[in-house]
């Protein structure tokens, strides 16, 4: 595991806090998707900017990327050696969206663009809401795919709920490699 990919199935399902254990306990380096792609006051980076960043990222020997945006997905998968993928119950993510937004308010959090305080509206609420099932289907393809194309090679860890989220880490903490 020296090029991961850490995605899930919603926001608030914990990319970001797996991301930043799984970089320090490896001693890889975290890229936050998120703060590539939000400008300063949530404006959105043009794709050709947003992907040449990720471009400019996967040719590192070592990295952590955190983050879904399907639209770039096959830059970060072609060199990815590992997908960590993250599936929590709808409600846990929910949850934790309206918890991050509560202690984070008037704040950009570290995984953010710069002065991208902490939002949370009704168009986001819908948008997790709206996606959430369809992400499900088409993230079990991609991982299928995604072993399949060098099965040897790549790995797919899926993790689906916190005591198996917690023993990753455990596991990636004492030894240095997650045991399935």
């Amino acid at each position: 595991m020296k090029r991961i990919l850490v995605m899930g199935v919603s926001a608030g399902v914990g990319k970001s806090t797996l991301s930043k254990q799984l970089g320090k306990a490896l001693g890889i380096n975290v890229y936050h998707l998120d703060a590539y792609f939000w400008k300063p006051n949530w404006i959105e980076a043009p794709l050709e900017e947003f992907s040449e960043s990720q471009r400019e990222i996967v040719v590192k020997d070592k990295w952590i990327i955190d983050g879904n945006y399907t639209n770039t997905y096959d830059i970060r998968e072609e060199h990815a050696d590992t997908i960590v993928y993250i599936e929590l119950p709808l409600h846990v993510c929910l949850f934790r969206v309206f918890n991050r937004w509560r202690k984070n308010i008037g704040r950009t959090r570290d995984d953010m663009g710069a002065d991208c305080k902490e939002k949370l509206d009704f168009a986001f609420i819908k948008f997790i809401i709206s996606t959430y099932h369809r992400r499900k289907k088409v993230m079990k393809n991609r991982l299928e795919n995604f072993k399949k194309s060098n099965p040897h090679q790549r790995k797919t860890i899926v993790l689906k709920d916190k005591k198996s989220i917690e023993q990753f880490i455990k596991d990636i903490n004492d030894k240095g490699v997650f045991i399935e």
